[in-house]
This record gives C-alpha cells, sequence and structure tokens, in this order.
C-alpha cells in the first residue's frame, strides 16, 4: 500500500469550511446514537410499568454500609443492541453496495433517520416504541459515519482528523448536554424535543458550508464484489484491533456502569450513570483530537491496556474493593481516551497508507470493525447484567 501525493486545496478558506464541515458532521452524526446510550436507564423504564426496576442491595465500602442499587430487568445491553444492530447491518451494505447511491441522497436519508429517532422515543409511551426510536438513531449513526468517512477519499486528509474529533465531541456534548439538562431537572421527553436542532444542523452543513469536489457528485463502482472482498484482507491489521478495543469498551459501558455506585454521595444512581458516560466520551473526545499533536501507528497495544481495564473494573463490580468514585472516573476516563486513541488513529492510518484508488472503500469497509465489537459487547453484557444484579438480590 502506497502513500499517494494528496492535491493541494484550491484555497486556505476552502480547507477551513471543510475541516469545520467534516468536524460539524461528525458532531451531528453521533448525537442521536450518544444520546440514546446516555438515556438508556430511562428509556428502559416504561412508564406502564413500574416494576421494571427490581432492587438490590449491593455491599458498599464496608459490612455495615449498603448502596442500595435499582437494576433494570433488563440491562442497557439491550438497547446497545438495538442500537448496533441496524448499524452492522447499514456499515455492510454502505460499505459493499452504496456506491451508486449519491452521496447528498445519503445525507438527507441521515438527517431524516436522526430527528425521527428523537421525536419517536421523546412522545414513545411504551418500551417498544421507544426502541424501535432507538433502531432510528442507530441507522442515522451508522449510514452517516460510513458516507462520511467514504467521503473523506476526497478531500485534504486532515479531514478525517476533524471529522474523528467532531464525532468525539458528540459523545462529550451529547452526554453532557444530556446529564446536565436531566440533573436541571429537565424532563427526558423535553430534553429530546432539544436535541433536533442537530439533524438540522447536519443538513445546513452539508449542503451549505462544505466545499465539494467535482467528483463526490459522480458516484461510480469500480470494483465488483468479489474485487471488494479480496481488498478486505490486507485491512485486517486495522479491523481487528478496533473491533476488540471496541468490544471491551462496550462491555464496560453497558455490562458494569449499572452496577459501579456509591451509596450517600452528591449524586444519585441515575446521574452517576449519566456521569460514567459523559467522562467516558470526554476522553474519547481528547483523544479523537490529538492525532494532529501525536500519531500512535502501533495500534495493537490499545486491546492490551482496554482488556486490564476491563479487568479492574469488572473485579470492582464483584468485590466492591474501590473506595471512591473518582477513582471509578478516572479509570473510565482512561477507558475513553483508549477507545479515541485507536479509532482516530486507525482511520488517519488508512487516509495516509492505503493506495488512492482503495481508499473510499477501505474507509467504508473499516468501519465494520467497530460495530461487530459492539454487538458482541452488546450480547455478552446481558447475561453479565442479570448475574451481577443477581449475585445482591
Amino acid at each position: 500500500m502506497d502513500i499517494e501525493e494528496e492535491e493541494p486545496p484550491k484555497s486556505k478558506w476552502d480547507l477551513r469550511r471543510n475541516l469545520a464541515g467534516f468536524w460539524l458532521l461528525g458532531l451531528c452524526d453521533y448525537f442521536p446514537y450518544v444520546v440514546m446510550l446516555s438515556a438508556a436507564k430511562e428509556i428502559l423504564r416504561d412508564s406502564d410499568n413500574p416494576d421494571n426496576l427490581q432492587p438490590a442491595n449491593v455491599t458498599g465500602l464496608n459490612d455495615t454500609e449498603e448502596m442500595q442499587l435499582k437494576c433494570n430487568s433488563v440491562g442497557t445491553g439491550a438497547v446497545l443492541l438495538a442500537d448496533i444492530i441496524p448499524v452492522l447491518f447499514i456499515k455492510t451494505i454502505g460499505a459493499f453496495f452504496l456506491k451508486k447511491v449519491p452521496y447528498y441522497c445519503r445525507v438527507m436519508a441521515v438527517v431524516a433517520f436522526g430527528a425521527a429517532s428523537f421525536l419517536t422515543v421523546a412522545l414513545s409511551s411504551t418500551i417498544w416504541v421507544s426502541l424501535l426510536g432507538v433502531v432510528f438513531a442507530s441507522i442515522s449513526e451508522g449510514l452517516g459515519e460510513v458516507t462520511f468517512f467514504q467521503m473523506t477519499a476526497y478531500f485534504d486528509q486532515n479531514v478525517v482528523s476533524a471529522f474523528s474529533s467532531g464525532t468525539g465531541a458528540a459523545g462529550f456534548l451529547g452526554a453532557l448536554t444530556y446529564a446536565g439538562l436531566r440533573t436541571a431537572g429537565v424532563s427526558a421527553r423535553n430534553c429530546l424535543f432539544f436535541m433536533l436542532v442537530y439533524p438540522a444542523i447536519m443538513g445546513a452543513t452539508y449542503f451549505l458550508l462544505l466545499v465539494k469536489p467535482p467528483e463526490l457528485s459522480a458516484p461510480c463502482s469500480k470494483y465488483s464484489l468479489k474485487e471488494k472482498i479480496k481488498l478486505v484482507k490486507p485491512l485486517l491489521k486495522y479491523m481487528v484491533p478496533l473491533g476488540l478495543v471496541y468490544f471491551l469498551e462496550y462491555f464496560i459501558n453497558q455490562g458494569l456502569y449499572e452496577v459501579l455506585y456509591f451509596n450517600g454521595i452528591w449524586l444519585t444512581t441515575d446521574e452517576q450513570y449519566e456521569w460514567y458516560q459523559m467522562d467516558y466520551q470526554l476522553g474519547v473526545f481528547l483523544s479523537r483530537s490529538s492525532v494532529n499533536l501525536i500519531q500512535i501507528n502501533k495500534i495493537w497495544v490499545f486491546p492490551i491496556w482496554q482488556g486490564i481495564n476491563l479487568g479492574v473494573l469488572a473485579a470492582n463490580a464483584v468485590y466492591q474493593f474501590i473506595p471512591s468514585i473518582w477513582i471509578i472516573l478516572t479509570l473510565i476516563f482512561w477507558e475513553g481516551l483508549l477507545g479515541g486513541a485507536t479509532f482516530v488513529n486507525t482511520f488517519y492510518r488508512i487516509r495516509t497508507e492505503v493506495r488512492e484508488e482503495h481508499r473510499e472503500f477501505s474507509m467504508g469497509v473499516v468501519t465494520l470493525a467497530d460495530a461487530v465489537g459492539i454487538f458482541i459487547a452488546g450480547a455478552a453484557a446481558l447475561p453479565l447484567h442479570t448475574y451481577l444484579c443477581n449475585m445482591y438480590t
């Protein structure tokens, strides 16, 4: 795989517009997905079924202090599965079969599904309709990620870091906005109505802000399906570490966060869950924004560190030996740093190492790796959640 020469941008102003545009596209693409995961516990609470919450007592810092957990009968891994299964399907279709669909059509679909996700969950009165809204968010994020990463093949290489930074900002700002509004007493429904501004910003960014090259509007498929499948093998060195890291971090997020609570502090258990999400997303944002400052080519080290993180947090979920929420927050922040660094360094390496004629396809197909890792994590988190909750009942 060769490094190709980049054509200079038409002007610094065009480059700045495109960098800002891809940052906003990353921000708006991930926002519905992040908000749904931040709201996962409340989505699972069917207002018509208050028995969905089963209290469980967990031993706290010593034998005389107890922590009261409210374990959902269905873990947040269920929301993750509802979120990721459509992503996996959409990314597969997008990477292999959507080349002939114009980019503007794909972007319009991303905007529509993003708006539909917020409206559906906000107006829902049952858990199943809420999960349908989660599916809409999933379709929006999955189609958006594969679309925008493929688009980067037509732009300056630095739009990869801009888009990655935007996705990281979505994670942090999405979790922070939702947690902040809920802590301030804003209802979950009104929070979701507020989020409708982000699909609108995405549409305006693509159609008004980006300076698009002419070839972007002339889609054509250069390779047969058989040829595309052959191109996947050289990409495994990028896909395997990325998939492993995403499996480990989402296994932590959806399998352990609900049982890492502390009693008698300034945050309720619901608020602790939301702030764990925000803390994780802050780490993701900072590391996804770092590739222009530091580039890490040995991406295989990230699964090792994330595996250690999982081991420590899983042990604490069972034995409750960590005495302070600040230590948990530090470990979660480190988890986010590792995940974000894997993401941005993987795609930056593809953009700079893969031959120009293979880049568009490669950028799209590698997005499958994180989706596969997240899917496996969601499936594995469900029995773990049940085991941990039953352990203390």
